[in-house]
């Protein structure tokens, strides 16, 4: 007789579930990886600028290629997983982004930034969204809206975190100082908590009636994964994809250019509070919506998301008044954590588990180079019409479009053909 799991062990809504320990080591996780590698860019452009005398334009051709390649080498997720396993392939994350943020620290020649910023990308594949989701997703079934959401929030509290930790430890230590000391913050901290905690469930399992998606390896060998050739003729997985590209295209120029847009109207002060508002209702826009989501349609949701941030770009476009812009922020940043939190959840629902790695590799990789363009073409069109109205018109429009592709499904949606040997 087989003895009935522990239910500590199995029930995703008990908090000693050992679920929710894998979704603690992610955000962490998370929490340095967006800090170093999304919002410690700024740090970098102005530190290397004042220490090496380098170029704007040289720095920041660093920060694009590492994006670039990030998003490229998602494609190749589901390889790395399973041969690699998923904490070996967060272990040698943490090792490529400790050793980029170091190389950054003494980095007095331009090939070590582009060294150090290439190692950063490979960071980003190791400990990025895609793993993140995957290793979540192995324990959670009911629950993992939630568990993804709370997971990724560690992405905008790095903003809050690491960024200003930086600032603070430049100001009294110095760049290289401050760079070795977070680096390791994040060594003694990560490497344990992924030693421990990160991989697939063991032991009891889940709770019975609930489905257990296979293991890593399991997910790259199993019948019915779908081929990258097939899946980019699919449709279902272009109503994914193309929707949250333009979303990231219209977010991360607007949120690149955020400051410069909205010091006209509002003065610098004002676009500093804007920017602080937009990252906090970040945070509370994930968690709020993790607290739902497993109970409503992640397309629908993500229709209303872009919608609502069309709205907000609106009434910057309309008004200067300080109450209704500082508003507008703040209803723009409550959706723009979930931009990344929603394509796993739509991929779960829509494609069999054998290929959620690579379906969510490939598509990651689409809209993550699209919306890496983002900045570049808010910069042309602002260029070309000299002010930033065109900009947020375009930014509106594309948020449209995205609203009005995602919600395309139904006869859209991905079937896989039945694998033969099951009923």
């Amino acid at each position: 007789m087989i003895p009935a799991p522990d239910t500590a062990q199995s029930d995703e809504t008990l908090l000693r579930y050992a679920g929710w320990r894998v979704v603690l080591a992610c955000f962490l996780m998370a929490l340095f990886l967006f800090g170093f590698g999304l919002y410690g860019h700024g740090v970098y452009l102005a530190e290397l600028q004042r220490l090496n005398g380098w170029t704007a334009a040289l720095i920041s051709g660093a920060s694009t290629l590492s994006f670039l390649l990030c998003n490229i080498f998602a494609t190749f997720t589901n390889e790395l997983v399973a041969r690699l396993g998923a904490k070996r392939l967060v272990l040698l994350g943490i090792a490529a982004l400790a050793a980029s943020t170091t190389l950054l620290a003494w980095a007095t020649t331009p090939w070590q930034l582009y060294a150090a910023f290439i190692l950063m990308s490979l960071g980003w594949i190791g400990m990025g969204t895609v793993v993140i989701a995957t290793v979540v997703s192995l324990w959670f079934v009911r629950r993992r809206g939630l568990a993804i959401s709370l997971a990724f929030t560690g992405g905008s509290c790095g903003g809050v975190v690491i960024t200003p930790l930086l600032v603070f430890l430049v100001e009294r230590f110095g760049f290289p100082a401050a760079m070795l000391t977070v680096t390791a913050i994040m060594v003694a901290v990560l490497i344990p908590v992924a030693v421990a905690w990160i991989g697939p469930p063991s032991g009891g399992g889940l709770a019975e009636g609930q489905i257990k998606d296979p293991s890593p390896a399991e997910m790259s060998s199993a019948a019915g994964e779908i081929p990258r050739a097939k899946l980019l003729h699919s449709p279902a997985f272009w109503t994914i994809s193309v929707p949250f590209a333009l979303a990231l295209l219209a977010q991360i120029g607007f949120i690149v250019h955020q400051i410069a847009l909205l010091e006209p109207k509002i003065g610098l002060a004002g676009a500093g509070v804007a920017v602080s508002i937009m990252t906090f209702m970040a945070i509370a826009g994930r968690l709020g919506l993790g607290i739902f989501v497993d109970r409503l349609d992640p397309r629908r949701v993500t229709a209303v998301s872009l919608v609502s941030q069309a709205a907000a770009l609106l009434a910057i476009l309309q008004t200067d008044d300080v109450p209704v812009v500082l508003a507008a922020c703040a209803v723009f940043g409550f959706s723009i954590g979930n931009i990344i939190t929603l394509p796993p959840l739509i991929i779960h629902r829509e494609f069999n588990a054998a290929s959620f790695v690579v379906v969510m590799g490939l598509s990651n990789a689409v809209s993550g180079t699209v919306g890496a363009l983002g900045p570049g073409l808010v910069g042309l069109v602002r260029g070309w019409r000299g002010d930033y109205d065109a900009v947020l018109a375009v930014c509106i429009g594309l948020e449209l479009v995205a609203a009005a592709i995602v919600v395309q499904r139904g006869l859209l949606r991905w079937r896989p053909a039945p694998v033969e040997g099951r009923g």
